[in-house]
């Protein structure tokens, strides 16, 4: 017989995938109200100045929530990068004057292979005073699509260069040594502070709170698949896209937003322009 302790962790573990959410609402409920309309991932970012709070978005763009800690299925993650005019970065009112939707090939200036470009090599970095630094001159990045419990929609996180280095060692002990996808396991994101003397800023950090089994294993990872499916079909085009206007991509335009429709019977993600895919509905 359980303890009460037992219980509750039972009840803390059930993850509620999106097969499992209840809608009192078919899809063509709602397929007018959705046809056309431009929805994005809602994106999350590390806080600057040490804070250890994420601030999330939700229903009144004016009055975000705050949480010290993100929990859900990391569905898929990849690389990305920017380079901007010297101490740019810092302003998102400025456009990169390059970026890489992958990591590996970059559009704009230079442009070109990402792993033998000058701007991609330690100490071509300045600060906002124009001082010279250690790191890269190109902002390499990851972006997390993480799947919380009880909804459809993951949300998007991005890790900046001084977060990667935690994602990568979490990554190794968690999933690789044990040769286990991420979207096999529901994991903890939280701050960590870090004072380097010069300035103060946050570090993500990870932690596996327990891994699916069964048929939530199979759910999580029918809808993984479908989902990666997707977005790989959304960054080879806008790879094209960027490759075809020979300039950077608007990937890191208003906070890098990411657009989708969804018109009640399709999953589809747009840049600047609607990307149809295969017209699959998303798994839920």
């Amino acid at each position: 017989m359980m303890n009460t302790n037992e219980t509750t962790l039972m009840e803390q573990r059930k993850f509620i995938l999106p097969a499992m959410v209840e809608s009192d609402f078919s899809s063509e409920d709602l397929s007018e109200d959705y046809d056309g309309l431009q929805m994005s991932f809602q994106r999350i970012k590390i806080p600057g100045g040490g804070s250890l709070q994420f601030e999330i978005p939700g229903d009144d763009p004016e009055n975000p929530d705050y949480s010290k800690t993100i929990e859900g299925v990391i569905v898929f993650n990849h690389q990305t990068g920017a380079y901007w005019p010297d101490g740019a970065e810092y302003d998102d009112e400025v456009t990169p004057l390059c970026t890489s939707v992958d990591g590996k090939t970059g559009f704009g200036n230079p442009g070109g292979a990402c792993a033998i470009c000058p701007m991609n090599q330690y100490g071509t970095s300045t600060d906002k005073n124009g001082n010279p630094g250690k790191g890269k001159a190109c902002k390499n990045m990851r972006h997390l699509y993480i799947l919380r419990s009880g909804e459809y929609m993951p949300i998007l996180l991005a890790l900046p260069p001084t977060s990667l280095k935690p994602f990568s060692d979490f990554m190794n002990l968690a999933f690789v040594s044990r040769r286990r996808p991420t979207w096999s396991s529901v994991v903890q994101i939280g701050l960590k502070r870090v004072d380097n003397g010069a300035n103060t800023y946050s570090v993500a950090t990870f932690k596996k709170l327990y891994d699916f089994s069964g048929e939530e294993l199979a759910q999580v990872k029918q809808y993984a698949i479908g989902f990666r499916e997707q977005i790989h079909l959304m960054l080879q085009q806008r790879a094209i896209g960027a490759e075809n206007r020979k300039e950077p991509d608007d990937l890191y335009e208003t906070e890098g937003r990411y657009d989708s429709v969804d018109s009640g019977q399709h999953f589809t993600v747009t840049g600047r322009q609607t990307i149809d895919g295969s017209r699959e509905a998303l798994p839920a």
